[in-house]
């Protein structure tokens, strides 16, 4: 058997199964980010009371759990849609605190915006020049856990100015999650959509609750 042909079937092989992770990761993406959107709609008009920081954290990392252990297996996709659809429920009380105030709407209106130009810019730059961004995975992985220690000390000792630094952290990292995750799929480093789907969501949610907190507080509000 000829090497070259072999090696080229393996090559193309390879180009296929990624093409159809990305395919599967982003249709995907668009559904559970419009069922999230429902779901803070909904959350939004019932003026459902936020279920606060123990329920909160125990829902999301339960159904964080349950997704990865099941992502082989279409109850995977369920519980994508459960942890998707629970954080839109957790982000409905959030929207009217801040709808709520003087320039709460544009505020609101600036972090949609802004979440949107730099998961698109950021995913963009990724596909185009296929960079690869492998090597920022053990920094954002520690990264994101000193962020996430200091905001829980920023909730439970009361440091707005924590708080603050603890947002501007999480928009740098999330940031930089989009370009690790974006060329860890396109790479074939990612072989499983509905933990890059994971990945992507996360990374858009807490970047656009981040830049609300941001704006907000540039905003006096």
């Amino acid at each position: 058997m000829n090497p070259q042909v072999t090696t080229l079937g393996r090559s193309q092989s390879a180009a296929m199964s990624t093409n159809k992770v990305v395919k599967n990761t982003y249709m995907l993406l668009s559904m559970t980010l419009a069922f999230s959107a429902l779901t803070a709609g909904l959350s939004m008009s019932l003026n459902l009371p936020h279920p606060g920081l123990i329920i909160t954290l125990v829902g999301y990392f339960g159904l964080l759990f349950l997704t990865t252990k099941f992502r082989d297996s279409g109850l995977g996709i369920a519980f994508v849609f459960a942890l998707t659809g629970f954080m839109g429920y957790t982000l409905g009380p959030i929207l009217n605190a801040y709808l709520a105030l003087p320039n709460g709407s544009q505020v609101v209106m600036m972090a949609m915006g802004g979440t949107a130009a730099i998961f698109l810019g950021l995913s963009a730059y990724v596909m185009t020049t296929r960079k690869d961004f492998s090597f920022m995975g053990g920094f954002l992985m520690v990264g994101i856990l000193v962020a996430f220690l200091a905001g829980l000390g920023a909730i439970f000792f009361e440091m707005p100015g924590l708080s603050l630094a603890v947002s501007a952290m999480f928009v740098l990292l999330m940031s930089g999650l989009i370009l690790y995750e974006t060329s860890n799929i396109i790479h074939g480093g990612e072989t499983n959509y509905i933990m890059a789907t994971v990945t992507l969501f996360v990374s858009i949610f807490n970047l656009f609750t981040s830049l609300l907190h941001l704006l907000g507080f540039a905003s006096n509000d």
